[in-house]
């Protein structure tokens, strides 16, 4: 599913509200679209965002883009939490994936790009939270961090204890990877008994595609057994997950 609701938050609490739920550091959020997400209490990620301000104006509010499945129940935790903060959430809207200046990212208006923005985003590390993937993985696991998703000093949110835990004690022993399998169904059906956990899959000429969260070695057995091939992030993705 690539189908995806944007929301507006406005009133004069909106930025404290915000960074009391969000990975990212509000005070970093310019009028470029950055991936972020809520997560329970757990510290995993319940709803995976992308936050923005629609301008320069504060006053203007800020943009909220989510898998559409998720958009009632996100609209839900922003009601119960939001209850006595100053925000106005607006109905939620139709938007669509879109390539702006090569980056995958969002558009009110349908340029019937969601393929090309498939492709695209597995190629960056661009993973999108749908319901069936809803509070199964770390921001860590999904290498958020490492895409300005996450912040360590900005103090307090939803999972931040554990989120901070995972970061500066510990690091995931599985994580995000992109991979490539000549069988256009692997994906769908043999990943998971293989120990992949897939988070995205597309169709590709040569078979399929996906990002998958996984541990290291099984990526590389997974390799000499069933040819599967382990295909690049960005340099920032390929670093090290756990504290530099």
């Amino acid at each position: 599913m690539t189908d995806f609701s944007v929301f507006v938050m406005t009133g004069g609490d909106t930025d404290k509200f915000l960074q009391g739920q969000i990975t990212a550091d509000m005070g970093k959020i310019g009028t470029a679209f950055v991936p972020t997400a809520i997560c329970n209490l757990k510290g995993r990620v319940q709803f995976g965002l992308w936050v923005r301000r629609v301008s320069d104006n504060a006053d203007d509010g800020v943009q909220i883009v989510i898998s559409s499945d998720l958009a009632e129940d996100l609209a839900k935790h922003i009601k119960k939490f939001g209850a006595f903060s100053k925000i106005t959430l607006s109905a939620a809207k139709p938007i669509y994936p879109a390539i702006i200046d090569g980056v995958a990212s969002f558009d009110t208006t349908d340029h019937d790009q969601t393929a090309q923005w498939q492709a695209l985003s597995i190629a960056t590390g661009n993973y999108w939270i749908t319901k069936d993937t809803s509070e199964l993985y770390q921001p860590q696991e999904l290498r958020l961090h490492q895409r300005d998703g996450v912040a360590y000093d900005k103090g307090c949110y939803l999972g931040q204890e554990i989120v901070a835990r995972l970061y500066f004690k510990a690091s995931p022993k599985a994580y995000l990877h992109r991979v490539a399998s000549a069988d256009v169904d692997f994906f769908a059906h043999h990943a998971e008994e293989s120990g992949l956990a897939v988070v995205n899959s597309i169709s590709s000429l040569d078979g399929s595609e996906a990002l998958v969260v996984a541990r290291p070695d099984t990526i590389e057995t997974l390799g000499a057994t069933q040819s599967l091939q382990n295909l690049p992030l960005p340099d920032a993705l390929q670093a090290d997950v756990g504290r530099v």
